[in-house]
């Protein structure tokens, strides 16, 4: 770079020659980004003495407008002044008002744990553990504790794992009240003072400084260079200038300055305490893996109840069976047919898949989660902090230049015109830009510094420069101000070439900073200076974070559609939107309210909201609103974010991501904590909950298909043959194969390149069809021990007490060899549910193939030495568990062949029938559907989350914590309802007796 101490001839310093006289020119105006004029204070159009005014009145903004109306008007509204409130009209309040923080809710762990054996899978499996325990007293037997045992065992276990994944949840109010800030100055009776911010009322004056946090929403009396950060709330990247009568949120920073204010509203009603009702808005909703369960639940009763019933009349009226044994073959299909694991596998899979997420940076908060991001189809992200890095930048390809200085001694000269040390966000991304923060005052000796303020709006440095021992000065600020100073080189031709520099750095959405600079004659370093010359613009943005732009197109690679959500303001977005390659499709959030313009390409606003790249202005409600119409539309939605604003959509989202550097509060409300930088882990992740889908939709096809191979096997086998299965045996076999598909969650599969979705009608095809061909294998091998002597012809072996054939149908040595068939068939199905190909062609996890030859040989061990009386089974001779594992063996083999037809022929049809109803969406309204067809509403999906809402209602009522409630109507602009609210409290309790 060149060396601005260097004299240069910055321009002539001879008079130019005087003009012809012209009329005035007017002065110009420089649409600068982000300086829009301010909307005048106005008077309330109500006689603001009568304090008592209608409920109506106060939220009728064409009367009392608080976001506008002058200072004195909120005094009077508020009942106080700037003395401060009384000690005892302060208690008052506080009792009306409650204190300044949001309550988070407790829950009663009995309760929780309960609520977890509280869904239709559990009633079913809790029936069968009464039925056992309490029906089976009949024809002089002892109750049934072997099985009740069982059940309760499995229901306890299930429970136990869900109580403890809920335990370990954090709850998103508790952090966002946690940062809150816990003191506050306030005035009382006319003296200041330190209180715990809890303690703050509306009407009390408060005071804060440089680096305090805003105890509570008010409106300024008293503001001194005040500069405000609130983009962990509105995300607006920039800190607010504030002036005397603006607003200042609860929860944000002061940056710069002092400031006094009357506070207009405190806790929960505060703009922070909206968002943090949000986040808790949803707690009964149910999550889309309860949905999934939820169906296939449906299925399995179905079929369960549908053979229940035919065995009730079978078997009683047809058979004239004995009260205890047709109940034990009810109990067979209630045990083996209800999938009662299910809930438990899953949940295993998604915490094992959490764990290997954490590799990648991935801290999981909400397991469930897993599931849900891999069938992702959205990802709404916010800008500030998330997409950029929240820090300000020169945009060095952007530096405008007027005079013989280059752009490098132009950012130099601005830093000198720069504090070093307690700087404001432009100061220290001037300095910044330097490199080494010491060459802002490098060969330099300072004179004198005048700071920024909102009257002058600009900086100024008069220095020595060491090298030539002269005097020099060096502006920088606002565009308008620093041109007037230009005296030397302002000409017609300059002014244009400056105002369409500015013009295009405001439709760009970045900040113009000009920067001047004179010579100063003689050693006085108040002396006149030989007239400001215009050398530089400075273009100032908030850049992507290096990694954003390729994990953008990783994610669209994966078929997830990424779309921009920010606070700041639209020229920024698109700007940002750009230089991404997401493209500059941007719409203010009114777009939200009013919908498309009339005569515009879009039918209706859900057609705008899918087309958009972004939205931009955007407030808490405008996110969660957005992410609520996609949801709508079928698609399932993860958002990003990093502050206290994100937190309701990140609650609302399918999936809520806080990316790295994230308050607590959005931490709390996300599913997913990222702990590395940038958004590069967000592909990780959604590559690793793909797999996780994929081992959890091969335990799916499995478990309904086990559900049909036992209820339609033993009924049949009840039916033809009045063959009674012992229900302990049942047991076993489900308490073997669920330990061993407890294995799948380390299993090897391939993530899929798009969305997954939960196709239930594949998942069920897959599951009748494979269900009735082992119920096939079963009914072969009993029909020919019963009717032929093949098997004793054959290999000599024989049953009970030397039968050469099971004319006993209830053979306790054939209860074994079919419980053993049935239990090596069953969990060999598992390789066939995990393949795509051909079983052989892709390699289980070591995992999962060891825990099958355990179980199987477990379940060999029980058929050679199970002499269980209890349970009416007797052990075989090694050529029955011979005979049973080739019978399997040479039944295994043409599942892979019902695989494929299965894919040729039903699976074919229902995906052509669904890309159909898919096009003849899209045509009729314009709206595409996706492919997540599983969000249909089931009848009783709500019955499978995990609080179920009548237990909720209980423990609110023997007082197991208390939770502010927030109506979606009332989420309007948050000033005027602050305190509007309060002034309507006021009105009924007023503080003053002649009011």
């Amino acid at each position: 770079m060149s060396d601005p101490k260097v004299e240069k001839e910055a321009g002539s310093t001879e008079p130019a020659q005087a003009p012809a006289p012209e009329p005035e020119k007017k002065k110009r105006e420089y649409k600068d980004f982000g300086h829009d004029d301010d909307e005048k204070p106005s008077h309330a159009k109500v006689d603001m003495s009568q304090i008592q005014l209608k409920a109506e009145d106060l939220y009728d903004k064409e009367k009392v407008d608080l976001e506008t109306i002058v200072v004195d008007d909120v005094f009077k509204l508020l009942q106080c002044d700037e003395n401060g409130l009384t000690d005892e009209e302060a208690n008052r309040r506080l009792e009306l008002f409650g204190p300044n923080k949001l309550e988070s809710e407790e829950q009663n762990p009995i309760l929780q744990f309960l609520s977890f054996m509280w869904n239709p899978l559990s009633w079913v499996m809790e029936a069968a553990a009464l039925v056992a325990i309490a029906l089976s007293n009949g024809e002089h037997r002892p109750p049934d504790w072997e099985d009740f045992v069982g059940i309760v065992t499995l229901l306890l276990i299930n429970s136990a794992i869900g109580f403890y994944e809920e335990r370990n949840a954090g709850n998103a109010v508790k952090a966002l009240m946690d940062s809150l800030a816990p003191k506050a100055k306030v005035k009382r009776a006319g003296q200041w003072r330190e209180i715990e911010s809890a303690q703050l009322v509306p009407g009390d004056m408060i005071s804060f400084k440089i680096g305090d946090i805003v105890p509570a929403d008010c409106r300024l009396t008293e503001a001194i260079n005040v500069s405000i950060d609130q983009a962990a709330l509105t995300g607006e990247s920039l800190p607010q200038s504030k002036k005397l009568g603006d607003q200042c949120f609860s929860g944000s920073t002061c940056k710069q300055g002092e400031a006094e204010g009357v506070v207009i509203s405190t806790g929960p009603n505060t703009f922070f305490g909206r968002a943090a009702n949000l986040v808790g808005q949803d707690d009964d909703t149910t999550g889309h893996l309860q949905k999934i369960l939820a169906q296939i639940g449906s299925f399995c009763l179905v079929v369960i109840g549908i053979f229940v019933l035919a065995e009730i009349f079978c078997l009683y009226a047809g058979f004239r069976y004995t009260y205890r044994r047709g109940l034990d073959n009810i109990l067979v299909l209630l045990i083996g047919g209800i999938p009662i694991a299910m809930p438990t596998v899953l949940s295993v899979t998604l915490a094992v898949g959490a764990q290997q997420l954490a590799k990648y940076k991935a801290i999981v908060t909400r397991i469930t989660a897993i599931e849900e991001l891999a069938a992702v189809t959205i990802l709404c992200s916010d800008k500030t902090g998330t997409l950029t890095t929240n820090k300000l930048t020169i945009d060095r390809d952007t530096i405008r230049t007027y005079g013989p200085f280059s752009a490098e001694d132009v950012i130099l000269l601005a830093a000198y015109a720069s504090r070093t040390e307690n700087q404001d966000a432009i100061d220290q991304c001037v300095v910044g830009a330097v490199g080494d923060p010491a060459r802002a005052r490098a060969g330099i000796k300072l004179l004198d510094f005048k700071p920024f303020n909102p009257v002058d709006k600009r900086t100024e440095i008069t220095y020595l420069e060491e090298s030539t021992g002269k005097l020099k000065r060096v502006t920088k600020g606002m565009t308008g101000i620093i041109i007037e100073l230009c005296t030397r080189n302002k000409t017609e031709e300059l002014e244009n070439r400056l105002e369409a520099d500015v013009e295009e750095f405001a439709q760009r959405g970045l900040r113009a900073l000009a920067v001047a600079y004179e010579e100063v004659d003689g050693t006085d370093p108040e002396g006149e200076g030989n007239g400001f010359e215009l050398i530089g613009l400075l273009a100032i943005f908030d850049p992507p974070r290096d990694d954003t732009k390729q994990t953008i197109d990783d994610a669209l690679a994966l078929g997830v559609r990424v779309k921009m959500v920010t606070g700041d303001q639209l020229a920024i977005a698109k700007e940002t939107g750009r230089r991404l390659g997401l493209g500059d499709h941007m719409y203010p959030a009114k777009v939200l309210k009013d919908g498309p313009e009339p005569g515009s390409r879009f039918r209706n606003l859900d057609e705008m909201i899918l087309d958009a790249d972004g939205f931009a202005g955007v407030f808490p409600e405008h996110k969660y609103e957005i992410v609520k119409r996609l949801q709508a539309l079928g698609h399932l939605c993860a958002m990003t974010g990093d502050g206290a604003n994100d937190a309701p959509a990140l609650s609302r989202a399918n999936v809520g991501i806080a990316v790295e550097g994230a308050t607590d509060a959005a931490r709390s409300a996300a599913d997913i904590v990222l702990t590395e930088p940038g958004l590069s882990t967000i592909v990780h992740a959604i590559r690793g909950s793909r797999i996780i889908f994929q081992r959890m939709r091969n335990y799916a096809i499995y478990a309904c298909a086990v559900t049909i191979r036992i209820v339609v096997c033993f009924a049949i086998l009840a039916f033809a043959f009045k063959f009674d299965f012992p229900p302990f045996m049942v047991l076993i076999i489900a308490l073997l194969n669920d330990g061993t598909i407890m294995t799948l969650s380390v299993d090897r599969v391939l993530p899929s390149n798009e969305p997954d979705s939960w196709d239930l009608a594949e998942i069920f095809a897959y599951a009748i069809a494979y269900g009735l061909y082992l119920t096939l294998s079963t009914i072969a091998l009993v029909a020919i021990a019963i009717r032929t002597t093949w098997f004793y012809d054959k290999f000599g072996v024989t049953l009970h007490n030397g039968a050469t054939q099971a004319l006993d149908h209830n053979d306790p040595q054939l209860h074994t060899v079919v419980y053993l068939q049935v239990a090596i068939i069953s969990q060999a199905l598992i390789f066939v549910t995990r393949s795509h190909g051909f079983f052989f062609m892709e390699r289980p996890s070591v995992a999962l193939f060891a825990a099958f030859c355990l179980a199987q040989l477990v379940s060999s061990i029980i058929a050679a030495y199970g002499n269980w009386g209890f349970t009416n089974i007797e052990a075989v001779s090694g050529g029955w568990i011979g005979i049973v594992w080739i019978w399997d063996i040479v039944w295994f083999f043409p599942l892979d062949l019902i695989k494929f037809a299965m894919k040729a022929t039903i699976i074919k049809y229902l995906r052509d029938r669904h890309n159909a109803a898919v096009a003849a969406q899209t045509a009729h309204t314009g709206v595409p559907i996706t492919r997540t067809t599983s969000r249909a509403a089931s009848i009783h999906e709500s019955l499978y989350s995990n609080r179920v809402s009548f237990l909720r209602r209980a423990a609110r009522k023997v007082g197991f914590g208390q939770k502010i409630s927030m109506k979606p109507e009332e989420l309007q602009r948050f000033s005027s309802i602050q305190a509007a609210r309060t002034g309507s409290v006021l009105a009924r309790h007023p503080s003053r007796p002649n009011a």
